[in-house]
């Protein structure tokens, strides 16, 4: 007797690069309801070694390659290089599936006109965004039916889970997707949430009408997710919503990470279908980093790419000099090595700075397609200073052991080839900032400082070999 045949699963790159499993709909599944697990610092060690941290790392990372320039031979023998940017078909004309999930965020933002904001100076976020999100979540059932294909809405298929469906699982990360109705606030976690929401649809096959090895995934990234960040600014505009889990001035953006890794991935250089993801170096004519900071040219570089239009928020919702209330991304605009270092550390912070955070992972819920269940593969996490320094609120529970100097031995980030860090990072002004003087003994002191995640992430090599360049490669 002939085995049944097998549902279509997305074909590997050649180059065998991690991506997302899906799930085989013929398959027995036990869904569950999405549960908050991360309840002090501790636990933000335990979530490093699970399946869940693992599938959003893997998810990432297939993204981020997705984005970067692509380069190929022609019928003339002259190589082409294609760059996936805003505006382009993978945003106007994608494909069905992709095309219902932007429409359903029309759905959501229109919902802004059915909750103006209240009237009269506040000085943090208008209540009206209760709202609104009071409407989301009367509507999210009818929107996801009318939206994601029937194939989805699957049940558990043992009795031993606790009768959720996936439309339960899909709910609640799609509802974690927008801010806070309790604190009016929005952040990366929020973000992450929404990252977790498009993971989920790829498990359940949603995306099976696309094209893989890169195809689909830029249909994702330009057709739904940058739709999404366009909703959620325009959220944040609209109810003056305050930042979650910010970092002030030392953080990389008050409510963003993600589109620094994209727009990064964007302008990185070309490579081919069985490339790695470039470490170094630009896509020809790419735009300068140190750029950012030209507020003209941000305006008109937006449009474009998602780096940028990220930096354009910030113009939008901050004033002052660049360097005085984003030094972060100021410091990383100096770079010399081209936007794939630049995309390496960011990928590297993201890592340090968004999941390995408890005030940003901390709202994260687990359910079954994001399982808070041990990774068999996972590496012990190594503890660093930034590790130890978690929010702990009893001390009856033990900090994870200490096994040395260095960061979070993530198992994903070898779908990179990318070596954390083990050496001092950047100088932190890495950029000068206008009019700045620097004495040694400032220098000295600055170096003794505990390193800030962004120097470990953008490491220069001081190695002869490593010598940068201004010059664009592609």
């Amino acid at each position: 007797m002939e085995a049944p045949p097998q549902p279509p699963r997305p074909k590997q790159p050649e180059g065998d690069f991690p991506i997302l499993e899906v799930l085989d709909p013929a398959a027995p599944h036990v869904f569950l309801s999405p549960a908050k697990r991360i309840n002090d610092g501790p636990d933000v060690a335990r979530f490093l070694t699970s399946k869940a941290y693992r599938d959003i790392g893997v998810f990432v990372l297939q993204l981020n390659r997705a984005m970067c320039p692509r380069k190929s031979k022609g019928d003339d023998g002259k190589e082409n290089v294609q760059a996936f940017l805003i505006g382009s078909e993978y945003e106007t004309r994608p494909v069905e599936s992709v095309k219902k999930l932007s429409r359903m965020l029309e759905k959501i933002e229109a919902f802004i006109d059915e909750a103006p904001p209240d009237q009269g100076p506040r000085r943090f976020g208008n209540v009206s965004f209760r709202k609104w999100y009071a409407l989301l979540e009367t509507h999210v059932a009818a929107l996801l039916r009318e939206h994601l294909p029937e194939s989805v809405f699957r049940r558990s298929s043992k009795s031993d889970g606790d009768g959720s469906t996936a439309e339960v699982e899909v709910t609640s990360y799609l509802l974690g997707a927008f801010g806070s109705a309790q604190r009016l606030d929005y952040g990366t976690g929020h973000e992450l949430s929404f990252l977790a929401f498009l993971g989920c649809l790829w498990k359940l096959g949603a995306f099976q009408d696309g094209k893989p090895n890169g195809e689909i995934e830029r249909n994702i990234v330009l057709g739904v997710f940058e739709p999404y960040l366009r909703v959620v600014r325009r959220l944040i505009q609209t109810y003056t919503l305050e930042p979650a889990g910010t970092h002030g001035v030392w953080g990389l953006d008050d409510h963003s990470f993600l589109p620094y890794i994209y727009g990064s991935a964007q302008l990185t250089r070309a490579i081919s279908e069985t490339e790695a993801m470039p470490t170094e170096g630009s896509l020809f004519r790419a735009p300068k980093p140190s750029l950012v900071v030209k507020a003209e040219y941000v305006e008109e570089e937006r449009k474009r790419n998602m780096y940028f239009s990220a930096v354009g928020f910030i113009n939008d919702v901050k004033k002052g000099p660049f360097w005085e209330h984003s030094p972060i991304l100021f410091d990383i605009s100096g770079i010399k090595d081209g936007w794939g270092k630049i995309n390496k550390g960011m990928i590297k912070m993201f890592n340090a700075e968004v999941l390995s955070k408890f005030p940003v992972v901390q709202h994260f819920h687990f359910g079954s397609l994001f399982s808070w269940d041990q990774d068999p593969d996972a590496a012990t996490p190594v503890q660093s200073v930034h590790m130890a320094n978690q929010h702990i609120a009893s001390s009856s529970m033990p900090p994870p052991p200490h096994h040395g100097n260095g960061g979070t031995a993530a198992p994903w980030t070898k779908a990179t080839a990318m070596p954390f860090p083990t050496g001092p990072g950047i100088p932190y002004s890495k950029a000068s900032r206008p009019g700045q003087a620097t004495s040694g003994a400032q220098q000295a002191q600055q170096a003794r400082r505990e390193a800030h995640p962004s120097s470990e992430a953008f490491m220069v090599s001081k190695a002869p070999w490593a010598k940068s360049s201004d010059r664009p490669s592609g």
